[in-house]
């Protein structure tokens, strides 16, 4: 069980663990992880974003899923001013990431090694301005599909903690994932896509950095989709309908 998951909710990660960290490895991950954690309140309080970091953020942005985290780290560095939020529950991912905070010396990055799902119930509304889910495991048998991240559900959670205009990118290289993605967002009222021709999801933008894995796609000739999806405006209570 997670933090803040109640028992028996289905988990949509796979293993937490692969090969053991080495000493120098080890060490790290137990001094540099305490500092950077997110830890949620055991009394359910919402997260105090503005408190994460040491200075003020201009925004927050949030990545579930980071892998090894060549993309947030690229993300960081381009992005001082923006706080990261980083969602990983496999130890040799974080352990990656935390090497590189450390080379880096990155002051705007926090890590919630848990499920993604708890930390969004812990969010405010409308705190995030970002939010990046690249290669998702595809859980491609059937009888798995229901452990896919995309899915009414999340992205009720992820509309309730996105801004309105905020950015909602997704990346994979699984075609069954792929359209099972574009029929839930396409489904989803508080989405819109942002494609207007194919490039615009066949082509990665610039400020969208390759990771290890999408090179290993690439070699292995496997399409990739990038896609972009903008949270709608709320509707504000109380304003009359135009009839």
């Amino acid at each position: 069980m997670v933090e803040g998951q109640a028992a028996g909710t289905r988990r949509l990660y796979g293993r937490r663990q692969g090969h053991r960290l080495r000493p120098a490895q080890r060490a790290r991950f137990e001094r540099l992880l305490p500092k950077l954690r997110l830890v949620l309140a055991d009394d359910g309080a919402p997260v105090a974003c503005e408190t994460l970091f040491s200075n003020p953020p201009d925004d927050i942005w949030l990545e579930i899923g980071f892998g090894g985290g060549e993309h947030l780290i690229w993300q960081a560095k381009a992005h001082p001013k923006i706080g990261f939020l980083g969602c990983e529950p496999f130890v040799n991912g974080l352990a990656r990431l935390l090497t590189q905070v450390e080379a880096e010396k990155l002051q705007n990055v926090r890590v919630f090694p848990d499920d993604a799902r708890a930390l969004l119930a812990a969010l405010p509304p409308a705190s995030l301005g970002r939010v990046f889910l690249l290669f998702p495991d595809p859980w491609p048998k059937t009888r798995h599909h229901k452990r896919r991240f995309v899915s009414e559900e999340n992205l009720q959670a992820l509309a309730r903690v996105m801004k309105d205009g905020a950015e909602l990118r997704l990346a994979s290289d699984d075609a069954g994932y792929v359209e099972w993605m574009l029929r839930h967002l396409l489904a989803a009222a508080d989405f819109a896509w942002e494609a207007k021709v194919s490039a615009d999801w066949h082509v990665r933008p610039a400020d969208w950095p390759p990771t290890r894995y999408e090179a290993k796609a690439v070699r292995e000739g496997r399409e990739i989709a990038y896609l972009r999806f903008r949270r709608r405006p709320r509707r504000r209570p109380g304003r009359a309908e135009k009839g």
